[in-house]
């Protein structure tokens, strides 16, 4: 199927964990497509995936990824040498602070292709180059990771099944079909009419000092990921060691409190912008392009941006071919709105501020019409 053709690099090898799994041929007169699935959909994507790997837009440039962990090692050292040079006063404190918060969030982008993937032919060179930007350099569990992520991209925004909006209903209510229906079961966990003032104060400067950061630990430990909990320790090691010969303790807190909230804040507006303003919904069980598309966004191509959120400005072409190499995104995107084109499927590409400000309306919109639901007799 289109998912498992999406997330294998070896398809070879793991074809061979499937074996136990089949219980039969389907019979000649048996349709090998779900009703629910858009079969020209399905075979035109088809034929745009094998373009795809024609073309060679599959096929990593390692020295783009070596620039990308080069600069944000050269900046990891720079937010350390600023202290040793400068002193700890306010300004080379907070200097610091700003280039440690931007080498950390540059590593959550590296990590993200060697996460899926993208960046090495050879699989177990992208396990173990994960395991250092991810474990050691930002000091959480490439396991961890890889669990929640996958999930996240077979099912993108669809209910009880992507752990990206487990957020709901608990801190916030998502998508107009579930705010009504919180509304007129009566539920309020939150005050959700509210939720686009709370939503600045509450998850993009906490998710990373607090959930993420206990979670990552959690899963860890009770799923025994003792390699990743060895290279996690290694972070706290060489973070502590090498910033505690500078500040005292008090200083240190802070400069590490400071940098997960701006990292949090970073990475919220970023990873949600492509998502929550989409569709939330149950699964459909639709075929992997509409799934894909009905759930995604894309911001508009600049140098800054791609920078800036590391490539997930395409998150429609991410989404689509979750091991493509990212620099490889702007070259698949004419083809993938041209396909969108011919079925009658909308591709929203928008530009950076907007998209982040859709995300305010979308949770206000949303609140309203929880309320509205809520109060209705």
């Amino acid at each position: 199927q289109d998912a498992f053709v999406a997330f294998h690099v070896d398809k070879v090898l793991v074809s061979k964990y499937l074996k136990p799994l089949q219980i039969g041929e389907l019979a000649p007169d048996q349709p090998s497509v779900e009703p629910t699935k858009n079969e020209m959909l399905v075979k035109d994507f088809r034929e745009l995936r094998a373009t795809v790997e024609r073309m060679g837009l599959l096929q990593p440039n390692q020295l783009f990824f070596f620039l990308l962990l080069a600069h944000i090692l050269l900046l990891d050292t720079a937010a350390w040498l600023i202290l040793f040079y400068f002193g700890t006063s306010l300004l080379p404190f907070v200097s610091s602070l700003l280039v440690l918060t931007i080498s950390q969030v540059q590593a959550s982008w590296l990590q993200h292709d060697f996460g899926h993937l993208s960046v090495f032919r050879k699989t177990k060179w992208n396990h173990w180059l994960h395991k250092f930007v991810m474990c050691h350099l930002i000091g959480a569990s490439a396991k961890w990771w890889t669990l929640l992520h996958s999930q996240h991209h077979s099912k993108p925004n669809c209910f009880r099944k992507d752990p990206d909006i487990d957020m709901h209903p608990f801190l916030f209510t998502l998508g107009k079909k579930f705010s009504v229906e919180l509304g007129i079961k009566k539920k309020k966990y939150m005050p959700y009419n509210h939720q686009h003032k709370y939503f600045f104060i509450t998850l993009p400067p906490l998710l990373f000092p607090t959930y993420f950061h206990c979670h990552t630990f959690y899963i860890a430990y009770t799923k025994k990921y003792w390699a990743d909990l060895a290279w996690m320790l290694s972070f706290y090691i060489r973070f502590f060691y090498t910033y505690g010969s500078l500040l005292e303790t008090k200083t240190l807190n802070c400069l590490i409190s400071l940098h997960r909230m701006l990292e949090s804040s970073w990475f919220v507006w970023v990873s949600q912008m492509n998502h929550i303003p989409m569709e939330i919904d149950y699964d459909k069980n639709l075929d992997w392009m509409s799934t894909q598309l009905q759930a995604t966004c894309n911001v508009e191509q600049s140098l800054f941006n791609d920078w800036f959120t590391g490539h997930l400005n395409f998150q429609i072409e991410h989404h689509l071919f979750p091991t493509m190499p990212r620099h490889n995104y702007w070259k698949v995107a004419p083809l993938v709105k041209s396909l969108c084109a011919k079925h009658g499927i909308e591709y929203q590409c928008k530009p950076l501020l907007t998209a982040f400000a859709d995300i305010v309306h979308s949770l206000k919109n949303w609140g309203e019409l929880w309320l509205d639901a809520y109060l209705h007799k």
